[in-house]
Formats: structure tokens, sequence, C-alpha cells
């Protein structure tokens, strides 16, 4: 090996640089952080945001607002966050707030009302003891009376109420539908985050390694055992790995943003994520996940309620077709004089009571129909509860081969980041032994990229995974 090659071996070798061809844009560094989660071949990463990096500058540009101080935050406070700012959980609660009231109005009409009626009568006066309007009691009548009114009898009462039970048990099944959903919202914005964030540190590893071709490059070509045009190739090289760093500051700010508007009112809040992704945790066995989920899913018990609601809807209609009792009480003053003793000292406190039974006989059909009706609604809510348990079983199959999929994906993608960084090393030495060419190391450094996105993509997969079937089992 000549001199001169075998001096720029020992440099590459050393990783001194005295090259600095082309300056990296504001805001890029000149370096790879560290990264104890990558595997061997991608060793040297560090995620965004580690070590006292602030999350969202990641950008070149400035920002023209005052920083908040940042926030630290893991899953479970995220998720917190999200469902204190999301306005459809939110939404949700009052809607079951909504149907605690309507049981509540339900049950009270079981029981009697009480009600004080004030009323003063005066009619034109024609020289009679009524007055000129006969069917009154006289010119002045005073009404001064506490009345009780009670339904003590009404099929329709009663399972209006039995309905409203059912309905605000479907408003809670709702709210945990819409507390899961959020759940699976926050859930893909975080781990996109953390993605986008070992794209930009593996982005910035590869214009590290770029650079330092280029060092190899230029010096070879000093000493005349390389050619310009290798140059040429790694200078285009560099270029592209310095737009592809752009690019990733970009998404991570972009996902930054898409997490922030869901887990904060201030959507430029800046925050720390724990980028944790599990790759050892294990995998719960699929009977596990079956009845967990079956147990405690909110859509089954959600399309449950709705049958039950729409059920004693049907008997609420039904209802029409019996005869109602309904009594009263009045206790108090109906007089000419407002006072407890009349003229010729008339008695005028008193009380009366009236029952009332009402018979339905002839309304047109409407009651038939009604009736009809819910019973359609009925038919309409249990095919809904099969379609959800349908649905139920399909999604925790799916969930469940995703999540083993990525799983056992996981070694071989880190097993090809470790050979591609080995392939991209040899590829180097080769080019340095006259050997390979430029572009040989140049598809070894985008195959290194490449392999380290994925495996990082892997193990957000698993990640996201895991916590799919977590929420769906109402664990998380």
């Amino acid at each position: 090996m000549p001199v001169s090659r075998a001096l720029i071996v020992l440099l590459a070798s050393t990783g001194l640089s005295a090259q600095q061809p082309v300056v990296p844009q504001p805001g890029e560094p000149s370096s790879a952080q560290q990264n104890v989660n990558a595997p061997s071949g991608a060793a040297g990463k560090a995620p965004p945001g580690a070590a006292g990096e602030t999350p969202g500058a990641a950008g070149s540009g400035e920002s023209s607002q005052p920083a908040a101080a940042s926030v630290s935050l893991d899953l479970n406070s995220a998720l917190q966050r999200a469902r204190d700012y999301n306005q459809q959980f939110l939404a949700a609660g009052i809607a079951v707030q909504l149907a605690h009231e309507d049981r509540l109005q339900a049950k009270a009409a079981f029981y009697p009302t009480l009600n004080w009626f004030n009323q003063y009568i005066y009619t034109q006066g024609d020289h009679t003891p009524s007055g000129i309007f006969v069917a009154n009691d006289g010119v002045h009548v005073y009404n001064e009376q506490a009345a009780v009114h009670a339904e003590l009898f009404s099929m329709t009462q009663r399972a209006a109420y039995r309905r409203a039970v059912a309905a605000e048990a479907a408003a809670r099944a709702r709210q945990e539908i819409a507390t899961r959903g959020l759940a699976a919202t926050v859930i893909q914005s975080w781990y996109g985050l953390i993605a986008a964030r070992r794209h930009l540190v593996n982005a910035r590893e590869s214009l590290t390694e770029g650079q330092r071709f280029l060092d190899i490059t230029q010096k070879l070509e000093a000493g005349g055992e390389a050619a310009h045009a290798d140059v040429i190739k790694a200078q285009l090289l560099v270029m592209q790995q310095q737009r592809d760093v752009t690019d990733a500051q970009v998404n991570v700010e972009k996902a930054q943003l898409a997490l922030g508007v869901i887990v904060f009112p201030d959507p430029l809040q800046q925050f720390m994520v724990n980028e944790e992704l599990g790759e050892n945790a294990p995998l719960p066995s699929l009977n596990e996940v079956r009845a967990e989920a079956i147990a405690s899913s909110p859509d089954v018990h959600a399309a449950k309620a709705s049958v039950e609601e729409a059920r004693y809807g049907v008997s609420s209609a039904r209802g029409a077709y019996y005869p109602s009792l309904v009594l009263d009480y009045w206790y108090g003053i109906d007089a000419n004089v407002f006072g407890v003793r009349g003229p010729r000292d008339r008695q005028n406190l008193g009380s009366v009571a009236q029952g009332t039974v009402t018979v339905p006989v002839w309304n047109w059909g409407i009651t038939r129909s009604k009736v009809r009706q819910a019973e359609l609604e009925q038919k309409q809510a249990q095919t809904e509860l099969t379609w959800a348990q349908r649905q139920l079983a399909a999604n925790i199959d799916g969930f469940y081969l995703e999540a083993q999929a990525a799983r056992n994906q996981i070694d071989s993608l880190r097993a090809s980041a470790d050979l591609s960084a080995q392939s991209l090393r040899l590829t180097i030495l080769r080019y340095q032994a006259g050997e390979a060419t430029a572009l040989e190391v140049s598809d070894a450094e985008t195959t290194l990229t490449q392999a380290r996105n994925a495996y990082d993509d892997g193990l957000a997969r698993y990640a996201t995974a895991l916590a799919n079937l977590e929420t769906l089992t109402g664990k998380l």
C-alpha cells in the first residue's frame, strides 16, 4: 500500500479530519450524539431531547415567541393531559352527566309532587252573588291551596325510568370509548414523535459519516490516488445528507406540534418525552388478551346498554295501552273572602281529594305505530351489538398479530443495522485500498441509514402495538 494511502487509512481509523468541505446548515451538529438504546451498528446515537436538548427547537429557525418552561412527559401523563383538554372526551363526560340527570328526573316522577297554588279572581259585578260570569263563585275569589299530585300506576312511567337507567349506562360506556379512542390517538402521536427524533439522529450520523468519507476522497485526490469524480460523488452525498437532516428536523417539529395540540392547551408548549420503547417488554398470551378485552370492551358494553334501553323503549310504548291512575289532593282556601272563616262564621279552610283513572280507547293507531317503531329500534340495537362483538374479535386478533410480527422482526432489524454498519466500515477500507468505488461507499451509507431507520421504526411499531393491546384490554 502506498505511504500516502496508508496515512489516510490511519487518519480515517482514528477519526481525525482536517477537512471541512461543506459547512453544515445552521442548527446542524458536527458530530452524532450518543444513544445507548441503539444496536451496535448504530452506536453513538442519542434521542433528540436527551442530554439537555430542547424539544421542538430542532429547526434552524428561531421562534419569535418567548420560550415556555419545558415540561417532562411520560406516556401516562400525556394520556391524562389529553383527557383534560380533548373536546370529544369532555363532551362524552358531559353526556354522562346529562344522562345521569335524566335518570334522576325519571326516578323523581315516581314520587308525589307538592305545589302551593295562589290565585285571585275578580269578576265584574251585576248585583248577583256570582257576578256577570255565572261559572265563577263570586265577584272575588281567593285560592290558597297546597296541591299534592301522584301518579300511582303508569306502565309508561316505570318503563321510562328503566330506559333512563340503561341510557346512563350506555353514556358511560361511550365515555370509555372516547377515552380509548383518545388513547389510541395519543399513542400514535407519541411513538411517531419518538421515531421522528430517532430518524433525526440517524440523519445527523449519516451526515457525519458522509463528511468523513468526503475528507478521505479529498486526501486521496491530493495524493493522486483517487479521481476528482469520487470527490464530486462524496460532495453530492453530503449535500443530500444535509437536506435529509433538514427534512428530519421538520418532521420532528411537526410531530412535536401534533402531540402538543392533543396534550396541551398551547400547542407551542415545550416538553421533554421519555423515549424508552420497551424493546424487551413481554407480549402477553392471546388467550389472556382475548379474555381481558371481552370483559372490558366499552363498545360491547355500550351496545348491550343500547339493547337494554331499546327494550325498555318497547315497554314504554306498550304502556300506552294500559290505564293510568292519578291521585290529586288539595288543602287550603277557595272562597270569596280571604280568610280562614267567611261570612256567618263559614269555614273556608278545607281539603278535597280526587282520583282519576284514564283508560286509552282509540287514538288512530298512534300507540301501535310507536310500539312498532320501538321494536325496530330494538332490532337495530341488537344488530349493532352483534357487529360490536364481531369487530372486537377482529380487533383482538389483528392487534395481536401486529404486535407478534413487530416483536419477531426486532432481532432481524437489529442484525441488519449491525451488518450495514459493518458493511460500510469494510467498504470504506476497500475504497481506501483501491478495491471499491465511491458509488459502493455511497450505497453502503444509504443502506446503513435505511437500516437504522428501519430498526427504530420496528421498535416504535412494537411499542405502539403493545400500547394498543393495553388500550384494548383497558390497562392503559
